[in-house]
């Protein structure tokens, strides 16, 4: 929506990347099988493990 004359437009990147994931989580619900998403779905798709354990994410030892 354009900003209104006198109006600046503010930009919030929380904002944005809350209405990405839930765009994600959508997409993920549109294709899903069942009338919900998983637990597990939900926290793939929110790259949830990723966060908690990013090394064994990405495959490096965590030793």
């Amino acid at each position: 929506m354009p900003a209104r004359a006198g109006k600046a437009a503010v930009h919030d990147p929380v904002a944005l990347a809350e209405i990405e994931l839930c765009g994600e989580l959508i997409i993920a619900a549109s294709t899903a099988d069942g009338d919900r998403l998983s637990v597990d779905r939900i926290d793939e798709v929110l790259k949830v493990y990723e966060a908690k354990h990013p090394r064994k994410a990405s495959g490096a030892d965590p030793e």
